[in-house]
């Protein structure tokens, strides 16, 4: 019985190498890819839409009264023409490291009115409204991968229409409008919230210094319509803040190791 359990164990002793040597080798796995960052690039033309609101602070001088010279100017009183505004703008950037340059143009249909009773004359009110504007700016911004803080400056332009109209019934006696170019500071912040799509508000400043403005009789009083009725010496400012929408064409996310 001994001798068989002998033989049993050394049976088993030659059985075991012979087995772990028909065992598969272990099989070869491939390291996993670097983990990929993406990296949101600002470069590309750009088209959009943006919507606000705004104000114009205006103060009338009266300059000239049918003809004859203010001197000196006689003050009429201030006001504020306030409003909402829609428009769209297009544009090119280009980013270099964390820095994003670009210059755009952007145009605004608008309805800023406001009235004020006119100090030097009884019963009358001047009334100012902002039908359209535009921008034509370049801007400096930073970006923090999809988020993008930028000012901006350039030119603007807006359209004025002017009205004296008489308190009581409302009727217009004397009207005039022009066309105003003045300069724009503004700052803004846009955030890239899928690939080539970016949501921002922005705020601008538009400095339209003082100009003359030629006012001209509806018949009512004075002269028949059209006669020159007098100039008034305008200035004005506009604050405007807006929620814009940009699409862009071009790579969004380049791969970063």
């Amino acid at each position: 019985m001994k001798k068989i359990l002998l033989g049993a164990a050394a049976l088993i002793g030659l059985a075991a190498p012979a087995s772990a040597a028909d065992l598969a080798a272990r099989p070869y796995t491939k390291a996993p890819p670097p983990m990929v960052a993406p990296i949101y690039d600002w470069s590309g033309v750009y088209i959009g839409i943006n919507g606000g609101g705004g104000s114009a602070h205006k103060c009338w001088d009266a300059v000239n009264l049918g003809g004859a010279v203010v001197a000196p100017p006689v003050p009429m009183g201030c006001h504020n023409a306030t409003g909402g505004t829609v428009g769209g703008q297009i544009g090119y950037r280009w980013q270099t490291a964390n820095w994003v340059f670009g210059v755009e143009a952007q145009g605004n249909w608008a309805d800023f009115k406001g009235s004020n009773a006119n100090l030097a004359f009884d019963g009358v009110q001047d009334e100012t409204k902002i039908d359209a504007f535009g921008l034509f700016t370049g801007q400096v911004g930073y970006a923090w991968n999809n988020v993008l803080l930028y000012v901006k400056g350039g030119a603007a332009v807006v359209r004025d229409k002017y009205r004296v109209f008489d308190f009581a019934t409302g009727s217009t006696l004397n009207d005039g409008r022009e066309t105003r170019w003045g300069g724009t500071v503004g700052a803004g912040l846009e955030f890239g919230f899928a690939p080539n799509w970016s949501v921002g508000v922005e705020y601008d400043h538009l400095f339209m210094g003082h100009r003359d403005v030629d006012f001209f009789s509806t018949g009512i009083v004075g002269g028949p319509a059209g006669t020159f009725a007098g100039s008034a010496r305008i200035g004005q400012d506009v604050d405007i803040g807006l929620v814009r929408l940009n699409y862009r064409w071009g790579g969004p996310l380049v791969a970063k190791y």
